[in-house]
C-alpha cells in the first residue's frame, strides 16, 4: 500500500516515523514537501521512505492520503489533489476542526475518491518535524468524522491505520466534534496565550519574568504552540470558542466576585474545582 503524507511537520513527521516503525510488508510511506531545505532532515530522520516535491505526482497512485497541514490549507490541497487522484483513494486528515473541512472534502473530491475525517488529541507545544517522534499518538484518542454514504471498508481502513499509530478511534459528529474540542482545546490554547499577553504587555514584566516558576510555566505552554495552526483553528471554528469564551467569562466573573465578597464561598469552589479535576485524572 501507497501512503501519502502531505505536510510533514509535528504530526505528519510523527505519523511517518509511526507507520515506518510498524514494519507492515509492503507499505511504501511517501512523504510531500514544498522546501527542499527539508528534504535532508526529513530522509535523515526517516520519517518517509522518500519524498517528492511534485503534488500531483506525489499522490499519483496512492491508495491512501494523509493531509496534516494547517486546517485553512486542507482546503487548498484537496482543490489541488481532486483531479489526480486514483479511484478508490481515501483521503483523511488530521486538523483540529472537522465541519468545514468534511464541506470542503464533499465539495472539491470527486465521487470515485473517499473522504475521512481525523484529528488525533496529541501534540506538543513545540512543532516542526525536528519535534516528530513515532511514540506521539501511543494511548491517544484519535477522533473520526464520516459522512453515512461512506462504505464501511473505508472507514475500516482508516480505523486500522489510526490503530497501528497506537492511538484508539473515537467515531464523533463533526458538529460536535468541534464544540467539544472548542472546549478542551482552543480555549486553553486562547487562555494561555492571553496570559502571556497580559502579563508581559505589563510594566512589572522585568520582575514578575524572575519570579515567574512552574505554575506559570505549566498553564503558559499551550502558547508556544504554531501560531499559524492555532489562528487556522479559530478562523475554521469561530462560533463554538467564542461560546466556550463567554462560558468562561461568566465563570470568571463569578471568580471575582467570590474573590471579593471574601468569604467561604471561594473556599467552596476551589474544593469544587479540585474534585472534579481529580475525579477526571482518574478516569483516564
Amino acid at each position: 500500500m501507497r501512503v501519502v503524507i502531505i505536510g510533514l511537520g509535528l504530526i505528519g513527521g510523527s505519523i511517518g516515523l509511526a507507520l515506518k516503525q510498524t514494519n507492515e510488508p509492503g507499505w511504501e510511506v511517501v512523504g510531500y514537501l514544498r522546501r527542499s531545505e527539508a528534504v535532508s532532515d526529513v530522509l535523515k530522520l526517516g520519517v518517509v521512505d522518500r519524498v517528492e516535491m511534485d503534488l500531483e505526482h506525489a499522490v499519483n497512485g496512492a491508495e491512501l492520503v494523509i493531509i496534516a497541514t494547517p486546517v485553512l490549507a486542507i482546503r487548498e490541497v484537496l482543490a489541488h489533489i481532486a483531479h489526480c487522484l486514483s479511484p478508490g483513494c481515501i483521503v483523511t486528515d488530521t486538523g483540529s476542526t472537522k465541519l468545514e473541512v468534511m464541506r470542503w472534502a464533499e465539495d472539491l473530491l470527486p465521487p470515485t475518491v473517499y473522504f475521512v475525517g481525523g484529528h488525533p488529541m496529541a501534540g506538543k507545544e513545540i512543532h516542526g518535524i525536528q519535534a516528530a517522534e513515532a511514540g506521539l499518538f501511543q494511548g491517544c484518542i484519535y477522533c473520526i468524522t464520516s459522512v453515512r454514504k461512506t462504505p464501511p471498508w473505508v472507514v475500516d481502513k482508516v480505523v486500522n491505520t489510526v490503530k497501528q499509530l497506537g492511538a484508539e478511534p473515537f467515531f464523533v459528529d463533526a458538529h460536535e466534534h468541534d464544540d467539544l474540542v472548542a472546549g478542551i482545546s482552543h480555549l486553553p490554547m486562547l487562555l494561555s496565550a492571553t496570559l502571556v499577553s497580559t502579563t508581559t504587555n505589563d510594566a512589572s514584566w522585568n520582575k514578575l519574568s524572575r519570579l515567574a516558576a512552574s505554575g506559570y510555566r505549566d498553564f503558559t505552554r499551550l502558547a508556544s504552540g504554531n501560531p499559524e495552526v492555532n489562528a487556522h483553528i479559530c478562523f475554521t471554528n469561530k462560533q463554538a470558542i467564542i461560546r466556550w469564551i463567554d462560558e468562561f467569562t461568566k465563570e470568571l466573573a463569578r471568580c471575582r466576585q467570590l474573590v471579593d465578597a471574601g468569604g467561604k464561598q471561594l473556599e467552596e469552589a476551589l474544593t469544587e474545582a479540585n474534585r472534579a479535576r481529580r475525579e477526571w485524572l482518574n478516569r483516564i
